[in-house]
């Protein structure tokens, strides 16, 4: 072998200990069960560059002036309050005000419903207006919304029980309002005296992910559209300054998330826990599973599904009564957040946990001692638990 091989082949031998040296020491890639975004299987070709141009809109669009932002708003992007598609933090939170009773916002004429507390420079934020309530509402994850807006109105109703019937003290109804004027019913919709049941939104205020995308590129943002197209700033009617096409493009990627994996599940102490969260009826709000009805988008057309939530609003009592509401919801009333992905929220939040609907609980436990009104029981319950036992079932929630 002469001179001129045996380099080669050193050469060679040292690409491949380098090769070798950067898959010992790159970061391991995440497990699919420890992420909150991707798209949901069985997507056809089409559906699935959809799904990516939508993730484009959702988390790589950052909105400037030249581009239709504010003159005041809370975020410059969808993704910037939910990273990840997971949960917000503190400094996402939004502020809504204005109405202190079911019926109309008071305060439309002064900023609300929601507080634009930042603006372009040449412009003033938004401020409180004096004595007004108001509640603090940290961004939600968003996998899985697909499923939740596929279940039909007849399986919302079957799970409400507004006279507490069966006596165990948890008499969830659903959020009946009016139609916001660019919406149409969908085909599993149920109508009572023209209103429907909305389901998106901590109040339950939003009929489907159509009216929450609209309502979040107006009112956090400042963006318009052919949707709503006066500006939160001024009041005045502008051009779109947001697409139809992008819009419907980001609706279909929130549609198409997949739902959070769960983790854990085979593990004794999280069995145990799962038969305590059923024993205290935390699943009384909280349920387990449901199903979709049809949808256009065939994947998510009936499957059974696991959410932990029943899409109902409920009395939370006085721990939780901000003295505000939207739509006919009372102050005291919330709609029962989904758990899955629960364990995962420290991801997108910094480390920690930020939960409750403003995210003033920084542990699971904090937020179970939150629950008041219809949780009572169950929080009694959890609170005559062995220390093993609320262990298990801490250990439960942190799996989903």
């Amino acid at each position: 072998m002469n001179l001129s091989n045996n380099k080669l082949l050193l050469v060679l031998f040292s690409i491949a200990i380098a090769l070798a040296a950067c898959e010992t020491f790159e970061p391991k890639a995440p497990e699919e069960n420890e992420l909150l975004d991707g798209p949901i299987e069985g997507l056809s070709f089409e559906e699935s560059k959809r799904f990516l141009d939508g993730d484009i809109a959702f988390n790589d669009e950052v909105f400037f002036r030249e581009t239709g932002l504010g003159p005041t708003f809370v975020a410059t992007s969808c993704g910037s309050c939910h990273a990840g598609d997971g949960k917000g933090h503190p400094f996402s939170t939004l502020t809504r005000f204005g109405q202190s009773a079911p019926g109309q916002n008071t305060f439309l004429d002064h900023g609300g419903p929601q507080l634009q507390n930042r603006a372009l420079p040449g412009y003033k934020p938004e401020s409180l207006p004096s004595g007004v309530t108001f509640s603090r509402f940290t961004p939600p994850a968003n996998t899985g919304l697909g499923y939740l807006e596929a279940v039909s109105d007849a399986d919302i109703i079957g799970m409400a029980d507004p006279n507490d019937s069966d006596n165990d003290g948890i008499s969830g109804r659903p959020q009946w309002k009016e139609l916001a004027s660019f919406i149409e019913p969908s085909n599993r919709a149920v109508e009572r005296n023209g209103k429907y049941i909305h389901r998106f939104g901590k109040k339950a205020s939003a009929y489907n992910l159509l009216h929450q995308t609209v309502g979040a590129y107006s009112e956090d943002m400042g963006v318009t559209s052919t949707y709503l197209s006066k500006s939160v700033y001024s009041g005045i009617e502008t051009d779109p300054e947001v697409s139809n096409q992008t819009i419907n493009d980001l609706v279909f990627y929130l549609q198409t998330l997949k739902a959070p994996i769960r983790r854990h599940q085979d593990k004794p102490a999280v069995i145990a826990g799962e038969k305590l969260f059923v024993d205290i009826n935390c699943s009384g709000c909280h349920k387990s599973t449901l199903k979709t009805s049809f949808s256009p988008i065939g994947v998510l057309s009936n499957k059974t599904f696991h959410p932990y939530t029943d899409l109902l609003l409920h009395d939370m009592g006085t721990e939780l009564d901000d003295g505000y509401t939207e739509g006919n919801a009372q102050t005291s009333e919330w709609r029962t957040p989904p758990l899955w992905g629960l364990g995962l929220s420290p991801n997108s939040q910094g480390g920690q946990y930020y939960l409750m609907h403003d995210g003033r609980a920084t542990s699971i436990e904090a937020a179970i001692l939150l629950h008041g009104g219809e949780a009572k029981n169950s929080r009694d319950q959890f609170n005559n638990l062995s220390e093993s036992d609320k262990s298990n079932l801490l250990g439960f929630l942190e799996s989903l």
